[in-house]
């Protein structure tokens, strides 16, 4: 990978953005801070000929803010940056769709969760199209302008037999370790990454936390963030973070969802055909880049790059995350992949992550941190594969290795690195 980010990098989610204005009343671009939507707004709006009122601006957040109705009722789109910070757009938004319910006539950007702003609530229900916009992916970082995930559902066996990878472990640790925040990968050296990770969480949790609730025990946080971070890739144990940094299992559950509200960390919901079997398992859990998760962890590519069995664990996990994320940013980039989990069966057999089709055809993927995938690794695929039956597409073992082969009946061995060199 490059040692900087020195170039503009064409966004996926712009396009998709751009495509569904002209389907529906109003567009939300949210993710986490530093992730590009700013810039994605921008570029959508200047490609409609529209302005930005930018909420970060204290004059324009004042004006805003003393006479909502004004500004929403501005030629469409209105285009509005960081809402949140004047929840009062909401209403003059519904009332302006009252009048008038075209689509394209509205583009917001925020980064916090809607569903966690309480005046959020009764507002827009049903006329809000949410679009989440995700750290940059590997595909969007080497250029490349197709999504494996996609061509994956379409013809599974088709990724078998390609050229053998080339990219070391070295390569990989440093891009698990780099993340996909614009802002860091554009830092020159690893100190300067840390510092911008460092300054980036600080910052989230004493700035959009804050505003988002009061925490009454706001020292508690950053380590809270540190203990789940050490869980990340993980079945999530509210628990023992809890204890870890003594606070009650019920405020650090609640500490945990200003951490989702602010996108720092994602809970992956468990999988099944049934609503009843998902509300029986409990989610993983994943910080929302594997940069920001390595600098919490205080882990770079030199420790990382140890072989000892504590380094080849921690990488483990980092590499899941990675590799769950890339895959849940090329999912968002297609209509039709609605559901998303992992699955995990009584006798602890689990696949790190399902993607379903509308038409409920399913492809599972397991990441394994080795440089091979003995055929005992593949049980919680096969188990998955013998309990879905027909729809089951594909069960994908992502691995460090370089061949990509098939094992058995809908069972393939990739590379990671096709995820994005195709």
């Amino acid at each position: 990978m490059p040692a900087a980010l020195a170039s503009h990098v064409d966004r996926r989610a712009l396009a998709v953005a751009r495509a569904r204005v002209d389907e529906e009343l109003v567009i939300l671009l949210e993710g986490p801070r530093s992730v590009g939507k700013s810039t994605m707004l921008r570029d959508l709006a200047a490609s409609l000929g529209a302005e930005v009122l930018d909420l970060d601006d204290l004059a324009t957040r004042d004006a805003v803010t003393r006479d909502p109705a004004l500004f929403m009722a501005g030629p469409s789109p209105v285009c509005v940056d960081e809402y949140q910070k004047a929840p009062l757009v909401l209403d003059a938004i519904k009332a302006e769709l009252n009048r008038s319910g075209r689509p394209g006539r509205f583009v917001l950007a925020g980064s916090t969760r809607f569903d966690a702003l309480p005046e959020a609530a009764q507002s827009l229900t049903g006329r809000l199209h949410r679009l989440t916009v995700r750290p940059l992916s590997q595909c969007e970082l080497d250029g490349g302008g197709h999504s494996p995930v996609a061509q994956l559902f379409e013809d599974p066996a088709g990724a078998v037999g390609s050229a053998p990878s080339t990219t070391p472990r070295e390569e990989y640790v440093e891009r698990v370790v780099a993340g996909g925040f614009p802002m860091a990968l554009a830092r020159r050296t690893p100190a300067a990454r840390a510092r911008w990770f460092d300054d980036y969480v600080r910052l989230t949790l004493e700035r959009d936390v804050r505003e988002l609730s009061k925490v009454r025990q706001a020292a508690a946080l950053p380590r809270l963030l540190e203990r789940l971070a050490g869980q990340t890739g993980q079945v999530l144990t509210t628990a023992s973070a809890a204890a870890d940094v003594g606070l009650d299992e019920r405020t650090a559950d609640g500490y945990l969802r200003l951490l989702e509200a602010v996108f720092l960390v994602h809970r992956l919901p468990a999988w099944a055909r049934t609503t009843t079997s998902r509300a029986r398992q409990r989610p993983k859990l994943h910080v929302v880049d594997s940069g920001v998760a390595a600098r919490l962890l205080r882990l770079g590519p030199d420790k990382l790059a140890a072989r000892t069995p504590a380094a080849l664990q921690q990488f483990g996990h980092l590499l899941e995350t990675f590799v769950v994320q890339e895959l849940l940013t090329q999912a968002s980039w297609t209509d039709d992949l609605t559901g998303a989990g992992h699955w995990r069966t009584k006798d602890g057999d689990e696949v790190d992550l399902v993607l379903e089709r509308d038409d409920g055809a399913v492809i599972a993927f397991e990441v394994k941190a080795g440089s091979r995938v003995p055929g005992d690794e593949l049980k919680g695929l096969r188990k998955l594969r013998d309990a879905v039956g027909e729809p089951f597409l594909a069960g994908i073992a992502l691995y460090l290795g370089q061949r990509s082969y098939t094992y058995e009946d809908r069972l393939h061995v990739l590379p990671v690195d096709r995820l994005w060199r195709g």
